[in-house]
């Protein structure tokens, strides 16, 4: 079932030995699911849920960007479509749109002659 929900927090694990580096994601409420990070070139596995949490997996080399837009993109959402090649999960961005006015004659500055 296709969902998308607000990121309101995250939480980064960067273990040592065999476990895999991660970032849960959170709502006001809920835990969303988890980023799981595999080494770079490895096969990676199908995203979907694993014991009732979404887990969506990339490779280490894409750590620093699904981190950057944690840290600096506001509001950052987590969507879930489906397991298998055919859907399309992650993080998105949706940026408000900016409309600018223009200015009126009376504000308009006057040109130097």
């Amino acid at each position: 079932m296709p969902s998308t929900t607000r990121i309101e927090k995250y939480s980064i694990t960067y273990s040592a030995n065999t476990f895999r580096p991660r970032i849960a994601l959170y709502s006001a409420s809920e835990t969303l699911g988890q980023l799981i990070f595999h080494p770079s070139g490895t096969t990676l596995p199908s995203d979907g849920p694993l014991h009732g949490q979404i887990q969506l997996h990339y490779h280490l080399e894409d750590f620093a960007n699904v981190l950057g837009l944690l840290r600096n993109e506001k509001p950052l959402y987590f969507f879930y479509n489906g397991t298998g090649g055919g859907f399309e999960n992650g993080v998105k961005t949706l940026s408000p749109v900016v409309i600018k006015k223009k200015a009126s004659a009376a504000a308009r500055p006057r040109r130097a002659r």
